[in-house]
This record gives structure tokens, C-alpha cells and sequence, in this order.
């Protein structure tokens, strides 16, 4: 709650400035993008979870589940404050295909700290390989659908490649 209220305190929208929710929104090229519940970017979050849940179980192995999935949560919506900056959603839309990219609703934020729970939970019940295995297929299910992942979209943040800039623009 206290990421939604600093989104807002940061201008975010609530919703989705069309004034509805969505479940689900498919169009990536889209002012609704990233502004409903969920979208192709939620995969992305569930691998988050998946990804955290590895790491604190890594590094504080006898902490146990809340306190981990609790710091998995303050990372996860550290991250959602941040790349809602001006700042980030300039970088975006300067450095990726993401020309429309006006940054999240706050609904939107707020599902995808959901969807991290969903993969942090997933990775505590189910074996290392099955949760390797489920990661390497979102990533490439929804690469291969809209040219975008949690892969590439962290590469076009820290390390712009024009080539894939292109390919990911359809060319």
C-alpha cells in the first residue's frame, strides 16, 4: 500500500485514464498498456517472485518464507516506484520500442507486486528445475509474442542495442 500511495503521490493514475479495468489488456502498442490489472509485462513479475525467491533463499537460506517473501515485496515495489520516474519512463521511451510508455496505472503496479507473490509462492512449492523450466518458458512464450520480455526489457534499460531495438519493432 505504501508503494500505491507514493505512486500517487508521484501523479500516477489510479486507473486507466480510459476510466475502466481491465483483467487483461493484449495490446502492447497501446495507451492501455500497462494501465490494467494485468498484460504480457505480468509474466515478467511472476518470474520476479521466482527469481527472488531463488536469491533470498540463497543468501538468507534460515530466515524463513515471510521475512523473505517481505523483502522480496520491498524490492519488487522499490522497483515499480522507480520505473515510474520521469526519469525511467524517458529512458523507455528513448532507448526501447516503447514510444507510448507513459509509465503504470497504479492498479497495474500494484497486480504486478501481486503477480511477483504468485511467482514467490510458485518457487516455494515447486522443485528448482520445474520453476527453471517455467521461467525459460514465459520468457520465450512472450518474446516470441510480442518481441518483449523481462530479458530484453532489462538489456534495452541498461544496454541499448539498436539491433534489437529494430527486431523488436518488427524490422
Amino acid at each position: 500500500m505504501l508503494a500505491a500511495a507514493v505512486l500517487l503521490w508521484m501523479g500516477r493514475t489510479p486507473i486507466c485514464k480510459c476510466g475502466y479495468v481491465s483483467l487483461w489488456h493484449g495490446e502492447v502498442f497501446s495507451s492501455g498498456n500497462s494501465q490494467h490489472l494485468t498484460d504480457w509485462y505480468t509474466p515478467s513479475h511472476v518470474v520476479h517472485g521466482l527469481l527472488f525467491y531463488g536469491a533470498t533463499w540463497l543468501l538468507l537460506r534460515n530466515a524463513g518464507f515471510w521475512p523473505r517473501l517481505a523483502i522480496a515485496t520491498l524490492v519488487e515495489a522499490a522497483w515499480e516506484v522507480i520505473e515510474n520516474t520521469d526519469a525511467v519512463i524517458r529512458h523507455y521511451r528513448e532507448t526501447t520500442i516503447s514510444l507510448d510508455y507513459f509509465g503504470d496505472s497504479v492498479i497495474n503496479s500494484v497486480a504486478d507486486i501481486a503477480a511477483m507473490w504468485v511467482g514467490f509462492w510458485l518457487a516455494a512449492r515447486l522443485p528448482v528445475w520445474l520453476s527453471v523450466v517455467l521461467v525459460l518458458a514465459m520468457e520465450l512464450f512472450v518474446g516470441w509474442m510480442i518481441r518483449d520480455n523481462l530479458t530484453l526489457n532489462v538489456l534495452m534499460l541498461l544496454w541499448p542495442i539498436e539491433a534489437v531495438k529494430q527486431w523488436q519493432g518488427g524490422g
